[in-house]
This record gives C-alpha cells, structure tokens and sequence, in this order.
C-alpha cells in the first residue's frame, strides 16, 4: 500500500481531495485580457472512503458540479490535488489517464441531454468498451444485453434510439453506461433532479441495489436533502466553492453546526404537523455573493445570522470539532 492511501479507522480512503480549486478566467477588451476569475471552487479538503455514498449539498450555483468534474479531470483544476487511490490524477495525462477513467465514471443531470439522438442504445451502453479496447463485437453485445437488464431494461431494446424511452429509462441507459467498465467510483451529478417524483425513488433504489451489488463508490451531489439523507453516509455542506461542514447524515441532521446548515434543514419540511407547528424556520436576508468577488473572510458573513466581526475579516479554519463533525465557523474556535 503506498503512502498516499490513506487507512482512517478500519476505512480505506479511494479519494482523497486536497486544496482542489477551479477558477475561471473572466476577459475583457479586444487582447481578451484576464481581468478576474470567477471562483467556482476555492480550496476544498475531503475524502471518500471506499464503498460509502458521500453527499455534495448546496443551493444551485454554488460549485456542486464543478467540483464533480475537477475530481474526474473533465475540467482541469486551477490548483490542488485529487489521489485516487495512490495516483494522484492531477498530474497525469494521456494514456495513463485513459485507463484511470475506467475506474472513474460520472452519470449526468440530464438524461435527454447526455445522450446522443443518433446513436442506438446498444451503442450508447457499447461506446466505453471500444473506447477502452475491451472484448470483440459478440462479447460486447453480450455486456450490453447483460447490463441493460441489470439496470432494469429490456435487453432487446438495443436497437431502440433514445427518443424512444421515457425520462427514467434513459437514465437508466445511462447508468448502464457508466457501469460498462467496471468502475470503482462513480459521480452522480444530481441524477434524479430532471425526472418525475415517482420515477425518483426508482432510480435510487437501482444505485443502491448496484451499490451493494458491486462493491462502488458515490460522490452524490443534489440539492435535496431528503434524498441525500436517504442515499449518503456522509454529508458536505458547500457554500460558494467551499465546504462549510461535513459529517455523518445523522449527526448532521440532528446536530447542525454552521448555520448555514441550520437554515438549509429548517427548510426541509417535516411530515408531523405538530413539530413543523413549533420548529422555527432560518430565514436569510440578502442574495449569495457572486462568485468572481467573494466576500472577504468567511463567504458566508453577508448573510449569517450570527456574524460577529472576526467573520468580516479573517477566513475559518475547516477543522475536526470532534467525532469526524468538521465546520468552518468562527463560533467554535
């Protein structure tokens, strides 16, 4: 075992993220000079142990799917490092990532978008295996029937197009897809936002079931919270390119710690109308700062409730307040 993997416990950490940012550059004039940066991700610590669903929550905009794309190396990072495994993937390229894709895989927000109209099913699901020069045509077509009915679809669909499935079906086409090559770890970019409510519950159940069948990895990112506590072992909290808090779903639901976080769960509606009658709702004034100009200190100080002035000035530490909770709040220093 190389030194960058890391054990915690009896766990075995599979990603490991440090310092990872990714900013991009804002332009101007005729030369399209660099006059500023939009901070999409800025400076995020965590990792995800093998086997475990690890939750990315936070409102729309806040770096969710960046940060999603930086760690499989779709969009290069501006700095920091992302180890998968004892590799670190930042400093690899060509051939070498290649083959380091096969263990990491993404399934996409849109399944009307991320698939391609002119491509039948069968080559949809296929496209990995050629990619990666893995097995002859018959063997292929024998994997694609084979994953299509893991997923919970007709295997003689191949020859179907996908404007001929439903919302849910053609995400389960890709889910097949992203399974095609055996991966370890896969990001799931908000999989179940663009289907139907009743389609939802379906499409989670299937990643958890191929989960435990398995043996695989989740970066579950979504806005939902409901459903994160479902899917997640552990929950990230971000806010404006960085994480506020990370810890145990159900340590982060009954004791929440930055109040960002606080305002996000009082949101979250309760199916008992006598404590929804008493719970006390978090209402924050103002909008989210934008991106390309952050706000000095802690981002959150232009709408924290309970800013003090030490949170105008200097930035939190990320830090371990005990038990694996770690927060970035100046109220528990």
């Amino acid at each position: 075992m190389s030194e960058n993997t890391v054990l915690q416990g009896e766990q075995e950490v599979l990603v490991r993220v440090e310092g990872l940012k990714m900013w991009f550059p804002i332009t101007s004039g005729i030369f399209q000079r660099t006059v500023g940066h939009i901070k999409a991700v800025d400076g995020l610590d965590f990792h995800v142990y093998r086997g475990e669903t690890l939750g990315l929550v936070g409102e729309s905009g806040c770096g969710k799917s960046t940060t999603g794309r930086a760690i499989l190396q779709l969009n290069r990072p501006t700095a920091g490092h992302v180890y998968f495994g004892d590799m670190d993937v930042t400093t690899v390229k060509g051939n070498t990532l290649r083959q380091l894709r096969r263990r990491m895989q993404m399934i996409f927000q849109d399944p009307y978008a991320s698939l391609n109209p002119r491509m039948t099913v069968g080559a949809i699901v296929a496209e990995p295996l050629e990619v990666h020069g893995i097995g002859n045509k018959k063997e292929n077509r024998e994997r694609v029937q084979e994953l299509l009915r893991i997923v919970g679809l007709n295997p003689y669909f191949v020859n179907r197009y996908p404007h001929e499935f439903s919302g849910g079906q053609r995400q389960r086409i890709g889910v097949a897809r992203a399974l095609a090559v055996n991966p370890d770890f896969i990001v799931l970019d908000e999989p179940i936002s663009a289907l139907d409510v009743s389609i939802q519950a379906q499409i989670i159940n299937l990643l958890e079931d191929l989960q435990n069948q398995f043996g695989l990895t989740y970066l579950f990112i979504a806005h939902d919270l409901s459903v994160v506590r479902h899917i997640s072992d552990r929950i990230a909290v971000m806010y404006l390119g960085k994480i506020v808090e990370l810890t145990g779903r159900n340590e982060l639901y009954a004791h929440p710690m930055h109040p960002y976080t606080q305002a996000l769960l009082s949101a979250v509606p309760i199916p008992d109308p006598v404590i929804e009658e008493k719970r006390q709702r978090i209402i924050l004034e103002g909008d989210v700062p934008s991106p390309a100009n952050p706000p000095k200190g802690c981002n959150f100080s232009t709408r924290c409730p309970r800013v003090m002035d030490i949170c105008r000035e200097q930035e939190p530490d990320f830090k371990d307040v005990g038990g694996g909770h770690f927060v970035a709040c100046w109220l528990y220093e």
